[in-house]
């Protein structure tokens, strides 16, 4: 979790659709960025049999790679009482059993941290009324998330995004502020991390224009700091 983050994705408003929306997203993360793909699991809403087939028909996944979930992690919005939502399909990295929780039933979804969620593709297909009814929408969409920090700490095969370069050249020098040496002490690890955590956020926010003040935006801010 981080104060700040940069949030990666491709939109589409009325045109492109799932078919496309997967094919490039799986293209992008073992071709371009050429992520191992044994290590790559996918979720899709228990009611997106369109979904579960692209990534069964054209992706090629086996079956045992797919997991249908429910409405608590599988379907996005609406962001209020009414409006746009629809179900959604994650991407996965499995990051070893080191990190799970060891139960028989561990898989994507779980609450543990094995299975990092690194993708988001979420499906805007109907329009939610106040009563609950949902009618599809006219023009249907694409509206995909990826954390460029949870991103970067698989792609540089670190345990922790604090490990990657995003980050790590701050904690180094924290470090040597403050005569600690990273990685002997998790409690002081964990104050370093929250330290270059706060930096960051502030550089970027400062950067945008922003001050630290008693009102608004620049009060949070001002918290931070």
């Amino acid at each position: 979790h981080h104060t700040f983050f940069e949030m990666l994705g491709n939109f589409s408003f009325g045109d492109y659709f799932k078919e496309e929306a997967i094919i490039w997203a799986w293209k992008y993360l073992t071709e371009v960025l050429k992520i191992d793909k044994k290590h790559l699991y996918v979720s899709v809403h228990l009611d997106d049999e369109e979904a579960y087939n692209i990534w069964y028909k054209k992706i090629g996944l086996k079956p045992e790679r797919i997991y249908k979930l429910g409405d608590d992690t599988n379907f996005w919005g609406p962001a209020g009482d009414s409006g746009p939502c629809g179900p959604c399909s994650e991407i996965y990295y499995d990051l070893g059993e080191k990190f799970g929780c060891r139960k028989k039933d561990c898989a994507p979804g779980c609450d543990c941290d094995r299975y990092s969620e690194i993708w988001n593709l979420v499906f805007p297909q109907f329009d939610q009324k106040i009563s609950g009814e949902r009618l599809p929408l006219k023009n249907r969409g694409v509206d995909t998330g990826m954390g460029l920090e949870r991103l970067a700490s698989i792609v540089q095969k670190k345990g922790s995004s604090f490990q990657t370069d995003l980050f790590y050249p701050v904690i180094e020098n924290i470090a040597d502020l403050i005569g600690k040496e990273y990685g002997k002490d998790y409690k002081v690890d964990v104050d370093i991390n929250i330290v270059s955590d706060h930096i960051r956020a502030l550089v970027f926010a400062i950067g945008d224009g922003i001050i630290p003040s008693n009102e608004e935006r620049g009060y949070v801010l001002r918290r931070v700091l």
